[in-house]
């Protein structure tokens, strides 16, 4: 098995008394996460399934008293710590991807609107995650009870990351200075949104281009570029401005590493109608347009390739799971299905590759524990 999720997870510590165990934890774990890459939404589904593919999976965990009941695989992982299950899903992941020099490393936060419990006045579970975007894959995640508490969480999932050589992408929530400072230090860069949480910057940046525009940028020093997006029957052209004329800025010693600011420009035009979105960052890499660009553009495709798929082909959003760690736990296990189905390297789609793991034992087994045939 190469990099396989038992040889990584069985690290994680069982929340349980031992007298009260009759199945082991890696054996939940292992048969939650097959059901999930198969399609299993709920814990009678995993239970189900379990019983379905029962001699599949015994052919790579024990299971010595057969499938755990709905209700117990409900109350271990309710249980589980989410830094545990973390920890080894990060140490999987750093296992199968190595980030490289100029990888992008979008930072954002989700939250699965379904976790919320009202009848206990629980908040619905947010989760900030890291995503490679040259990788497509999460390479960890944070949670936290609000989207507030990103400011918090962001620094924490960013000590577990190696950040040598990469671009870190993070939107206005976490332009901080002390996150500014701590990307730096680990030895990476970062590309920040701008917005009122630091109104003075975003001013005077905004400002500057404003100006800069109205004059043709001429006695600017600065560089741009620009792509064109046609499809759906729309056209989208998107600007990129950058420049490392910092003098009329407020406080830019507070920011360590900062060498430059830049503007997008988006222009959409769908039939007769046409919409023009600006937005300011400041950055830690020289003026060099394509190199902004391409920041930018892997933090705004995070939506698609993590945020939507969760929705759409695993149901983050619609998951009615909220008992105690259950919906992190969850959240996690949908990360690591989706890392997993990375890994497998067809052409299929991520929905067609969770079908094909629902109906083939063969490519399931390919898939969850890299097994080639």
């Amino acid at each position: 098995m190469s990099a396989g999720i038992v040889e990584h997870f069985s690290s994680l510590q069982d929340p349980r008394i031992e007298r009260h165990k009759r199945h082991r934890l890696i054996d939940i774990i292992v048969l939650t996460v097959s059901a999930v890459a198969s399609g299993a939404d709920g814990w009678e589904a995993i239970e189900d399934f379990g019983k379905e593919k029962l001699d599949w999976l015994r052919q790579y965990i024990a299971l010595e008293n057969g499938v755990p009941s709905h209700d117990c695989i409900s109350y271990v992982l309710s249980r589980v710590s989410p830094a545990g299950f973390r920890d080894c899903f990060m140490s999987w992941t750093q296992s199968v991807v190595e980030t490289t020099g100029g990888e992008i490393i979008a930072v954002d936060g989700k939250t699965a609107r379904g976790s919320r419990d009202r009848k206990n006045n629980r908040n619905p579970l947010h989760m900030v995650s890291a995503w490679a975007c040259a990788n497509r894959m999460v390479l960890g995640q944070q949670a936290t009870d609000d989207k507030s508490n990103e400011i918090t969480a962001i620094p924490k999932l960013l000590e577990l990351l190696e950040l040598k050589g990469c671009i870190v992408t993070i939107d206005a929530m976490g332009c901080q200075r002390t996150i500014a400072e701590q990307v730096i230090d680990q030895q990476g860069d970062y590309v920040l949104g701008l917005k009122g949480n630091q109104s003075k910057l975003h001013d005077a940046v905004e400002d500057f281009f404003v100006t800069a525009q109205a004059n043709d940028f001429s006695d600017v020093n600065y560089d741009y570029t620009e792509e064109l997006d046609k499809g759906h029957g729309r056209l989208e052209t998107r600007r990129y401005w950058v420049s490392d004329i910092l003098h009329s800025l407020p406080d830019t010693h507070r920011w360590k590493g900062l060498k430059s600011i830049g503007m997008v420009e988006r222009e959409c035009l769908a039939g007769e109608i046409k919409s023009t979105e600006r937005r300011y960052f400041i950055n830690s890499i020289p003026a060099d347009a394509r190199q902004f660009a391409k920041a930018v553009r892997g933090h705004w495709g995070v939506e698609n390739p993590l945020h939507w798929r969760l929705d759409v082909v695993f149901g983050d959003d619609a998951s009615r799971i909220r008992k105690g760690n259950a919906a992190t736990i969850m959240t996690s296990i949908r990360h690591l299905c989706m890392n997993l189905f990375q890994q497998e390297s067809s052409s299929l789609s991520l929905a067609k590759k969770k079908r094909k793991a629902a109906w083939n034992d063969r490519y399931r087994a390919k898939v969850v524990f890299s097994r080639a045939f």
